[in-house]
C-alpha cells in the first residue's frame, strides 16, 4: 500500500470515460472565440455547457474595467481580507451586492465554492442542526461538514418532508438552518423556495438560499428565484457567485442580520484565504452593471432555453426538469451518455458529461447550458444534431456500440464531420 493506493480505482473510472485521445472532463480550448464558440484541437466547438448564462464574459466594458484595475491595483492582493487583503473595490462592490439584492450587508469570498463552505461553517456550530435539500451542491455539504453541525438531509424540493423532519427534531438548545438552492445545477429544476421558507419559519428555522445558477436568470430583475417567487426580502441568507451570469471569479453571502458582519471574524475560509483579485471584482461589477441595464439579456436567455427544451422534447429525449437555462437530457447507462457526448463534440457541439456520484439518484446526463449570445442558427444547429443522433435511439439502435469498435476506440466519424458549426 502507499499513499496513493487509494486512488486506483478513482483513477480506472476516470480513464474509463477516454475515447479516442479525448476525455470529456479534460477538454482544453486553445482559443476561445466568443462566448459561444471555441476551439479544441483543429475542431471549432459551440459552447452548449459552460454556464454562462448571459454571454458577457467578453463584454468589452468589462474587459476595459479589469484591466484598468490591474493598471491600479496589480493582479493580486497576496492577503486575506483581514490582513492586508480589503481594498475599496471589494468594500464597494459588497454594497453594491447588498443593495441590488435588497440586504443590509453582503461578504465576498473568493469563489463561490469558498462562499458556502466560508458562511455555512462560520454561522453554523457543533450546537446547531442543518436541514439541507438532498440535491445540494457539493460545496453546500463541504460546508456542513466544516461546521461539525448534526446534518440532516430532506427528500429534494419536499416541504412536506422538510416539515416533518424538522418536527422531529428535539430543542438542542442551538439553532436550526434550512439550505436549498434556486436552480439546481444537475437537473435545472426550481426549488419552490416560498413554500420552504413557509415552512422553515414555522419551526423557527432560519433559511439559507444559494441562488449561484438563478441569479441573473430569474426574476424581474435577475435577483434569482426568491426573487420571482416573491420572497427576496424574507429569506435569511442569500449565497451566490460571479462564475455565472457574472462571467468572471468569485463568490458573496448577503444577510439583514446585524450579527451577520461577525462571519468576517468567525469564517476561517475568509479569514485565512487570500481575497479576490481586483480585477475579477472589476469585471464581475460591470457585468452587474450591463444586467442591470440591458434585461433584453435575460428574455433572448429564455427564448432560447425554451426552444431547446422544446426541440429536445420533440426528438423523444428524456429531460429532467420544465424549461429553465439548464437543459439536462437524462441517459439510460455510462456509455450511451459517452458515446453520444463524442458524437456530439465531434459534430461541433461542446456539452457537459455529468456522471455519478456528482448527479442526483447516480443518474448519467448530458447537461446544456443556454446563453443569452447563442444566435438563431447555433441553437438551430444544436437542435438538429441531437435529433439527428437520437434517430439511433428512436431505431432502436444502440448509441453505447454502433459507433465504437471493440477496442473502445472511434471508427471514421462520417457524416458526422461538421465544417466550422460555430459560425
Amino acid at each position: 500500500m502507499t499513499l496513493f493506493s487509494k486512488f486506483k480505482d478513482l483513477a480506472l473510472g476516470y480513464e474509463a470515460y477516454s475515447r479516442n485521445g479525448v476525455h470529456p472532463f479534460n477538454v482544453a480550448f486553445e482559443k476561445v472565440l466568443s462566448p459561444t464558440v471555441a476551439i479544441s484541437g483543429d475542431r471549432r466547438i459551440i459552447l452548449a455547457g459552460t454556464n454562462n448564462y448571459l454571454g458577457l464574459t467578453l463584454d468589452p466594458l468589462s474587459i476595459e474595467r479589469s484591466q484598468e484595475a490591474i493598471r491600479l491595483h496589480g493582479t493580486g492582493t497576496t492577503g486575506s481580507r483581514v490582513a492586508n487583503g480589503t481594498y475599496a473595490v471589494h468594500k464597494q462592490f459588497e454594497e453594491i451586492l447588498a443593495d441590488f439584492l435588497g440586504f443590509k450587508q453582503c461578504i465576498i469570498f473568493v469563489s463561490g465554492y469558498q462562499a458556502n463552505l466560508g458562511a455555512i461553517s462560520g454561522l453554523i456550530d457543533s450546537k446547531d442542526t442543518i436541514l439541507v435539500d438532498a440535491d445540494c451542491h457539493a460545496s453546500i455539504y463541504d460546508g456542513c461538514r466544516l461546521s461539525g453541525a448534526t446534518t440532516i438531509r430532506f427528500r429534494h424540493n419536499s416541504p412536506k418532508d422538510l416539515d416533518r423532519r424538522l418536527a422531529r427534531l428535539k430543542s438542542p438548545g442551538g439553532s436550526c438552518l434550512v439550505i436549498v438552492e434556486g436552480m439546481y445545477s444537475m437537473y435545472g429544476d426550481i426549488a419552490p423556495i416560498a413554500e420552504l421558507l413557509a415552512v422553515a419559519k414555522s419551526h423557527g428555522a432560519y433559511l439559507y438560499v444559494d441562488e449561484a445558477h438563478s441569479f441573473g436568470t430569474f426574476g424581474p430583475k435577475g435577483r434569482g428565484v426568491s426573487e420571482a417567487q416573491g420572497v427576496l426580502d424574507q429569506i435569511d441568507f442569500y449565497a451566490g457567485t460571479f462564475s455565472k451570469s457574472l462571467g468572471s471569479t468569485g463568490g458573496f453571502c448577503c444577510s439583514s442580520h446585524e450579527e451577520f458582519k461577525l462571519l468576517s471574524i468567525a469564517s476561517r475560509p475568509y479569514v485565512f484565504t487570500a481575497s479576490p483579485s481586483p480585477s475579477s471584482i472589476a469585471s464581475a461589477q460591470a457585468i452587474l452593471e450591463r444586467m442591470r441595464s440591458v434585461p433584453e439579456l435575460r428574455d433572448k436567455l429564455w427564448e432560447n432555453a425554451r426552444q431547446l427544451h422544446a426541440a429536445l422534447l420533440a426528438s423523444a429525449y428524456e429531460l429532467c426538469a420544465p424549461v429553465s437555462p439548464v437543459i439536462s437530457v437524462k441517459m439510460p447507462c455510462r456509455e450511451a451518455a459517452l458515446s453520444l457526448w463524442m458524437k456530439l463534440f465531434e459534430a461541433g457541439i461542446y456539452v457537459n458529461l455529468a456522471v455519478p456520484p456528482s448527479t442526483p439518484n447516480n443518474s448519467f446526463l448530458l447537461r446544456l447550458s443556454a446563453s443569452a449570445a447563442h444566435d438563431a442558427n447555433q441553437i438551430q444547429y444544436i437542435c438538429d444534431t441531437f435529433d439527428r443522433l437520437g434517430a439511433e435511439f428512436r431505431d432502436g439502435k444502440s448509441v453505447a456500440t454502433s459507433e465504437w469498435d471493440e477496442s473502445g476506440g472511434a471508427r471514421s466519424s462520417g457524416d458526422l464531420a461538421v465544417a466550422n458549426p460555430g459560425e
